[in-house]
């Protein structure tokens, strides 16, 4: 199992700081209160982005006025972003991540790491929105092109990325597509495993090894029982049971375990996952510390 480690070229005088900023912790479903899938982790005033659902750039301004400082003026501090899967809902938000911090100020490019078809959708990002680029690069406004280019790194499992003040893995999830990851965190003070989509899965317990933090999905098994067969089968193969998330974290023991992108496939619009079901089913059969995230908490 891997084991918690320093990337290698942390320096051992400096006294880190990490910060989670759950920016969007929905689902598909259209709900005001939850964005899309959205991650930031902080690091030594470094912010980094997991995932890019749809109304990430405005929780990222929503979290500097907060007081998170290291996301203003919408994140153009964010030069490194991961993803973990294809779908809409980790995606929709893609084109503002390129498009409006560089109209804000930003004169660099993106380093993007995902699964394969990532470079396809950039390219296709990129040309979907060619007259609003070239016009802001030849018009009154003059922005530098390298503002808005994006240099993508297509990933398979193992190390994908390191730094002074991170070392990410990455490991293949069961959700349903050919490429989905999950990914492990490492920095000078903390281990945080993020799961992305998945059903239960041998690669992510292997990768939990001494983690602080574990951000996982999960689905009630209250909305669950009232769902058509069709969805119950999804919810089986493509996510994870509030019963099946407790059996993994009472055998990794994180520190703190955090609940996010609560599934509820297949239900109409007024079935919603009710947080408090999930996580009394979650405490039912866990005794670690447990919290269910909503949109801009920051742990």
């Amino acid at each position: 199992m891997p084991k918690r480690r320093m990337p290698a070229t942390a320096r051992p005088d400096r006294t880190p700081t990490t910060q989670i900023v759950m920016l969007g912790t929905g689902t598909p479903r259209p709900d005001p209160a939850r964005s899309g899938p959205a991650t930031a982790i902080v690091v030594n005033g470094t912010p980094y982005l997991i995932d890019f659902g749809p109304g990430v750039v405005r929780r990222i301004a929503a979290a500097y006025n907060k007081g998170v400082k290291a996301l203003g003026p919408a994140a153009g501090g964010i030069k490194t972003a991961f993803l973990t899967h294809m779908h809409a809902d980790h995606t929709a938000g893609y084109p503002d991540l390129i498009l409006t911090p560089w109209i804000l100020g930003r004169k660099e490019p993106i380093e993007v790491y995902g699964p394969k078809g990532l470079r396809d959708m950039t390219k296709h990002v990129l040309s979907a929105w060619k007259i609003d680029i070239n016009n802001r690069v030849n018009g009154i406004d003059r922005l530098p092109r390298a503002g808005c280019r994006v240099v993508v790194h297509e990933i398979s499992r193992g190390e994908i990325y390191a730094d002074s003040n991170i070392r990410v893995t990455a490991f293949p999830v069961r959700h349903g597509l050919k490429h989905a990851y999950g990914f492990r965190f490492e920095t000078p003070d903390k281990v945080i495993v993020l799961s992305g989509d998945t059903a239960p899965t041998p690669s992510l317990a292997e990768h939990c090894a001494d983690c602080d933090v574990l951000i996982h999905e999960t689905y009630s098994e209250y909305t669950y029982q009232k769902v058509a067969p069709k969805w119950q089968r999804y919810r089986r193969t493509h996510h994870t049971s509030s019963r099946e998330l407790a059996a993994l974290a009472s055998k990794v023991k994180p520190d703190l375990l955090v609940l996010y992108h609560r599934a509820n496939a297949g239900g109409p619009l007024t079935l919603a996952d009710p947080e408090e079901a999930v996580l009394n089913e979650i405490k039912q059969h866990y005794d670690g510390r447990v919290m269910t995230a909503h949109d801009l908490d920051v742990i």
